[in-house]
């Protein structure tokens, strides 16, 4: 056993940053949903507070602003399904077909540099391209503004485009490399048959990446009902509260700025459960039709 540790010292020092992280920021913090079901007091500690049960979970469901809340983070969820996951798969299928390699490392240096960007400066980069006297409006207004920014037609739109902009060199990460474990004698086989490239894609590439397509799904449907709080709470105002209000800035508005801990930390609480519970159907789902699952 000793023999063993010692070969594989390396290995536990470069894990345990991560285990360090996911300790400190996941797992530690975990205690704290006691005071969804506490009225909790910052005065009274964990402790001392008085339990409520299920009350506040029962305030939050029946609340006015919930139907709300939910269909503004479930559309949000959707959008980004249905067009930022498709796009970066696209984008990775062609990055895997380029031979030039220079070339193709230039393509995913720039692709990936976006996501060590802040929101901060997306924010403010949208401002200046998007904005009432912005670049976008000055060709494409026609003498009139668009409110890209203030308008509840365009927010949705507005926050897929800046996630594809930001993360889509970084969402092909996984899709290359599940490409690069695809045996290249399958292609080469295909080539001596006379299939093009469209077909090598379509009955080699796609088929050897499913299970890790159907992984990512079920991991983005965990997700359903959380949003990038930074980028929402960035670019949401007063114009666009009807369709940019979702359950992550309730819980900030409500848990941080309104001093409920206890209704914020039961209104996160409800998502975990949800995402938990849909990753667990879908998963059963996949299974059920011969598919690789999360576990």
């Amino acid at each position: 056993m000793a023999v063993k540790w010692r070969s594989n010292a390396w290995l536990y020092v470069l894990a345990a940053p991560g285990i360090i992280y996911f300790l400190v920021f996941h797992y530690f913090p975990m205690w704290g949903v006691w005071i969804a079901f506490q009225d909790y007091s910052p005065f009274l500690g964990v402790f001392k507070s008085e339990w409520v049960g299920m009350e506040h979970f029962r305030n939050f469901l029946t609340h006015d602003d919930f139907p709300l809340l939910l269909k503004n983070t479930l559309l949000l969820s959707l959008y980004h399904l249905f067009f930022y996951f498709p796009f970066v798969l696209f984008i990775a299928i062609m990055l895997n077909e380029l031979r030039w390699l220079i070339y193709k490392r230039l393509i995913q240096t720039i692709l990936y540099l976006p996501h060590f960007i802040s929101w901060v400066i997306i924010a403010g980069m949208t401002l200046v391209f998007f904005g009432p006297s912005g670049v976008i409006n000055h060709y494409v207004g026609n003498g009139e503004s668009i409110p890209f920014l203030v308008s509840n037609e365009w927010f949705r739109s507005m926050m897929v485009l800046q996630h594809i902009w930001k993360d889509l060199g970084w969402g092909t990460i996984i899709f290359l490399a599940a490409m690069a474990g695809v045996n290249p004698e399958l292609f080469e086989a295909a080539k001596v048959d006379g299939a093009g490239r469209w077909r090598r894609i379509w009955h080699i590439t796609l088929p050897g990446i499913r299970s890790t397509i159907v992984i990512l799904l079920l991991l983005r449907l965990g997700h359903s009902l959380e949003s990038n709080f930074m980028q929402i709470f960035l670019m949401s105002n007063a114009m666009n509260l009807e369709v940019s209000d979702v359950f992550d800035l309730y819980v900030y508005r409500v848990g941080l700025l309104g001093g409920d801990y206890s209704f914020a930390t039961a209104a996160g609480l409800f998502k975990s459960i949800v995402g938990l519970i849909l990753v667990l159907l879908a998963n059963k789902a996949a299974k059920s039709m011969g598919e690789e699952g999360v576990f």
